[in-house]
């Protein structure tokens, strides 16, 4: 099992959970004042998703998966694919804060809290294997 554990926690997979926790950090950043400025929760999603995809983008190119990559046509696909599966994320997050706060009447706050983990994952696996993957 420790074997397994620590197969798992390479420095890039913990880099990634670093700057994950810190682009969501940023996500809450934007997210509570545009509630506490009464937008309506979808929105202030939004809102926060395009501040943290801009942070993600950055730490995940360059520090993460360190893509050296700089040419336009690269950096123009690995912007396009970014923004595409952060999209998806952010539609499987929405639907969930849908569900959980309209249809079961939870606490908006707590629900993006629980889609944090799993858009976290999902966006990981997008980054790792699809958009900064190495060249063999």
């Amino acid at each position: 099992m420790k074997e397994k554990i620590r197969k798992l926690l390479t420095p890039e997979t913990v880099s990634y959970l670093v700057f994950g926790v810190l682009t969501t950090l940023v996500n809450y950043l934007v997210y509570y004042p545009c509630r506490f400025l009464d937008m309506p929760y979808g929105l202030a999603n939004v809102v926060a998703w395009v501040f943290a995809v801009a942070f993600a983008f950055v730490t995940n190119k360059w520090i993460v998966f360190q893509s050296k990559s700089c040419g336009a046509r690269v950096l123009f696909r690995e912007i396009l694919m970014f923004a595409g599966a952060r999209l998806f994320s952010l539609a499987c997050e929405t639907g969930f804060l849908v569900f959980t706060v309209e249809v079961m009447c939870l606490s908006d706050l707590l629900m993006k809290l629980v889609a944090a983990v799993f858009v976290v994952i999902l966006n990981y696996i997008f980054s790792k294997l699809f958009i900064f993957k190495k060249e063999s």
